[in-house]
């Protein structure tokens, strides 16, 4: 089985690239940090004409009618962008709650302990009484704690790693990029061998994820997702990390966008699915794989 993209899954990556490099780059994104809590209805207006949340709804519904494999792209795309709101549950509700499939209604959805963009969503799926504003870590996520968990579809649990995989490749271009130009003692930085490890541990736990969230993507196995799940979390998160330690000092800045990469890493992988959760699907197929073959 082929998990690479085709021409024409390609020509959408690229599409949805162009158009967030031009409705959302980084005037818009420092924008966003600056009037954290308040979501730009305008761009999800034109999020929803562009078919981003309309993209798996068939074609005579008014839909695109592509599949998961596509909507994995567009997500890992809005990751690399770091694009607020609550997308994935919005692009879920197309076709079930009204205006959502155009953007004209935003919707979140309480799913785990974290409920995302409350106080702007104009519709909220499943249970979210109780719910108390608390401090987020991440100036682009507003969150609300719910008294209650719910635990998140496979579907918003790929997504969510989609996501985490287009933030991961993000801070290793950033990371490459800045590891070329910086230079200490009148050599770039590259050169010295602690960070080209640091950027090749990058590279290595980035492919890996994508190679997991693209297989699961196609046979949207439960397991799979759950596995994908864990290692896009583990690339978003660690390479974050890992970006800031080939930025030095000045990665801590506010200037740089590399502390909102993690910060916003953080914050999706406490997003449904939990990491202990994830080890304990993958563990359970291992292990009756194990004992099938004794």
């Amino acid at each position: 089985m082929d998990f690479r993209p085709t021409e024409d899954q390609q020509a959408l990556r690229r599409g949805v690239r162009e158009l967030l490099d031009r409705r959302f780059g980084r005037e818009a994104l420092r924008a966003a940090v600056d009037e954290a809590g308040v979501l730009d209805r305008a761009l999800w207006r034109e999020l929803g004409a562009a078919g981003f949340f309309a993209l798996r709804l068939p074609e005579d519904a008014g839909g695109v009618g592509l599949g998961l494999p596509e909507a994995v792209l567009l997500f890992e795309e809005a990751g690399r962008a770091l694009l607020p709101g609550p997308l994935i549950a919005t692009h879920l509700a197309a076709g079930e709650v009204p205006g959502a499939a155009e953007g004209e209604t935003v919707v979140t959805r309480a799913d785990g302990e974290l409920v995302e963009w409350l106080d702007a969503a104009d519709v909220v799926l499943g249970q979210a009484e109780g719910a108390v504003p608390i401090r987020s870590v991440d100036p682009l996520t507003p969150l609300h704690r719910l008294p209650s968990a719910a635990l998140a579809g496979d579907e918003a649990s790929l997504l969510t790693a989609a996501e985490q995989l287009g933030s991961a490749g993000r801070t290793t271009e950033l990371a490459v990029s800045y590891a070329r130009t910086r230079e200490q003692f009148g050599r770039p930085i590259g050169a010295f061998q602690a960070v080209k490890h640091l950027c090749a541990r990058m590279l290595v736990r980035t492919e890996l994820a994508r190679a997991a969230v693209y297989a699961a993507a196609v046979t949207a196995d439960p397991v799979e997702i759950a596995g994908a799940r864990l290692l896009a979390d583990e690339a978003a998160v660690d390479g974050a990390r890992d970006c800031l330690q080939v930025y030095g000092g000045m990665g801590f800045t506010w200037e740089a966008d590399v502390h909102l990469h993690l910060k916003r890493a953080w914050v999706r992988a406490e997003r449904g699915l939990s990491g202990a959760a994830a080890e304990e699907l993958v563990a359970a197929r291992l292990q009756a794989a194990a004992q099938r073959e004794m």
